[in-house]
């Protein structure tokens, strides 16, 4: 209601720029430029997307597609933005996205302090299945590593979304 409608494309390298400012305002350890381009040119498994709201660069998403498995490397959206259902928007897209692609599972790991995040990714049937300790480099928070099985994500969310081609 009022809100302007998102549009999620595939991420170019034209991109990274404004990228780069959700990943510095959304982390304590911002990717660099060059990791997110030998994402975008150097990796065959990696498959990243932009959120756009009125053309502006507002959020973006990557994961690795292997075999049967998709793997969340990072998802972000402008910290300012959060709470008003991008996020879920976006991870529909990703898991509908990876369906498409033929994997059945789903991966990633969340910082252990995260709780708005793993209850986002709960709602969405991720499970914890593991901890990896010290897994980010910033302050050697733990990561916890949630799993969720792939299969018809929920049309009615992902109609809601505008022009979400990839």
């Amino acid at each position: 209601m009022g809100l302007p409608p998102i549009d999620i494309r595939s991420m170019s390298v034209a991109d990274i720029p404004a990228v780069l400012q959700v990943e510095r305002a959304s982390f304590s350890a911002p990717w660099k430029r060059q990791a997110f381009y030998n994402e975008l040119v150097h990796n065959q498994f990696a498959h990243y997307v932009v959120v756009e709201r009125e053309k502006r660069i507002i959020g973006y998403s990557g994961m690795w597609l292997i075999l049967d498995e998709a793997h969340i490397t990072n998802i972000a959206i402008l910290p300012e933005l959060r709470g008003q259902g991008i996020g879920n928007y976006l991870l529909d897209f990703l898991m509908e996205m990876a369906c498409e692609a033929g994997a059945s599972k789903m991966t990633l790991e969340v910082r252990v302090s995260n709780d708005h995040a793993q209850r986002l990714y709960r709602k969405k049937g991720f499970a914890a299945t593991g901890v990896r300790p010290g897994y980010y480099t910033d302050n050697q928070e733990d990561a916890l590593i949630m799993w969720a099985e792939l299969g018809g994500g929920s049309d009615e969310q992902n109609n809601e979304i505008s022009g979400a081609g990839y």
